[in-house]
């Protein structure tokens, strides 16, 4: 299954990420996890792609590795930094030859020596060039790319950060997932946004519960999502990792769930962490849409 199809018009679709472990240990802990979503019937497994291309490999073998063993659609992440055109050219071939149906492109962090965005010689800038480049040499992939609820850090304006995700989806993005947010209502806002440029494409809201408060503050740290001050405040009263923490997490990423779908989101993306409780605790707790 491809992106588009995942979240065609009518469909209820549920897509999940997962990042490269860096051990044998982790890879096994990963795939008990994977076997426990299942149950919940995802659509996508997605796998990111580390900085500068630094878990190239691994993308590519655990998303091999998932859809083999469990039988799902799988999507690589596919980032700029650091990769000439022909690099990127071999990664999306030999992606395709292990059975992998769909990309996650994006531009991707510089390196944090770097203060901004700077290509390799032979490489790309921007994202939508990526998209093209996708589309023009390896039609046969789903494309998924990156929306900002909250705009993204380096963009000048929402304005402009609203114009390169339109030139995104014009290069031929099937999808837009979005980073994690936790206020809805920057969501639909973003989403009417989008919708008055010409963002056209399904808007699949991105959701990483708050169940580990420090985790997650380093996670929004770096990307500038806001956190939900009641929920931090209740949830700072406890240690990090607790059973309480997961408590208050879990529900309120129920309540959000519920909010979404009831406004009529095409889908769910949910940032796992390699883990299952969390999507599983939610899941079970909410009833979806029937899928078509």
């Amino acid at each position: 299954m491809k992106f588009a199809q995942c979240y065609a018009p009518g469909r209820f679709g549920l897509s999940m990420e997962l990042f490269p472990p860096k051990t044998p240990k982790g890879m096994d802990s990963l795939l008990r996890h994977v076997e426990r979503l299942m149950d919940f019937r995802p659509d996508i497994i997605t796998c990111t792609y580390g900085a500068g291309g630094s878990t190239r490999d691994r993308t590519l073998e655990v998303a091999e590795t998932v859809h083999r063993r469990f039988g799902v659609s799988v999507a690589a992440h596919l980032t700029l930094v650091g990769s000439t055109v022909q690099e990127l050219r071999a990664f999306l071939q030999e992606a395709w030859q292990r059975g992998i149906e769909n990309i996650v492109a994006l531009r991707g962090d510089p390196p944090r020596d770097q203060p901004d965005f700077r290509p390799v010689p032979g490489g790309l800038r921007y994202a939508n060039e990526l998209v093209e480049l996708i589309r023009r040499e390896f039609p046969q992939f789903g494309v998924a790319v990156a929306g900002y609820p909250e705009t993204h850090q380096e963009a000048p304006s929402p304005e402009a950060d609203l114009q390169n995700l339109l030139r995104k989806v014009q290069a031929g993005a099937d999808v837009v997932i979005t980073q994690l947010f936790y206020d809805n209502a920057d969501y639909f806002d973003f989403c009417r946004r989008a919708r008055q440029v010409g963002v056209g494409v399904p808007i699949v809201p991105g959701l990483l519960p708050i169940t580990n408060l420090a985790q997650v503050k380093r996670i929004t740290s770096l990307c500038g999502a806001k956190l939900p001050q009641e929920l931090i405040e209740q949830m700072g009263q406890y240690e990090d990792g607790s059973q309480e923490q997961f408590r208050l997490g879990v529900e309120f990423a129920i309540r959000q769930v519920r909010e979404l779908v009831e406004g009529g989101v095409p889908g769910l993306h949910f940032y796992v962490l390699n883990r299952s409780e969390a999507a599983s605790a939610i899941l079970s707790a909410v009833e979806l849409p029937r899928k078509a």
